[in-house]
């Protein structure tokens, strides 16, 4: 990101996307965030992020236990115990949800 690029927070999942039908981008980028756990609060968060020639908005989405406040998206327990979400799950209602089923939308960290 250049020194220019400004960031833009969104408050809000329906904010975050009447932007994304009104810009059409080429690509959505995600980071899901893990904090740790602790039994009194959970911390898997989900970061959205839509490029735009104003700058990147940004979208924060925490967890309310089982699922994102925001977005909806379910908040799994693996075998382990371990809170996560899953990659085709955010993959999978961003596409519904923006009407584009071929939609790019990339995880910030690669495998």
């Amino acid at each position: 990101m250049s020194e220019s690029t400004r960031v833009i927070r969104v408050k809000t999942w329906e904010e975050f996307k009447q932007l994304a039908i009104e810009l059409r981008p080429e690509s959505i980028v995600y980071v899901i965030e893990q904090s740790g756990r602790s039994p009194e609060k959970e911390l898997t968060t989900l970061r959205l992020m839509l490029p735009s020639p104003k700058g990147i908005y940004i979208l924060l989405d925490f967890s309310d236990g089982k699922r994102l406040r925001q977005t909806g998206i379910p908040i799994r327990v693996d075998k382990l115990g371990n809170h996560l979400i899953e990659d085709d799950d955010v993959k999978d209602f961003l596409r519904n949800q923006l009407k584009r089923p071929y939609l790019a939308i990339y995880s910030y960290w690669t495998r």
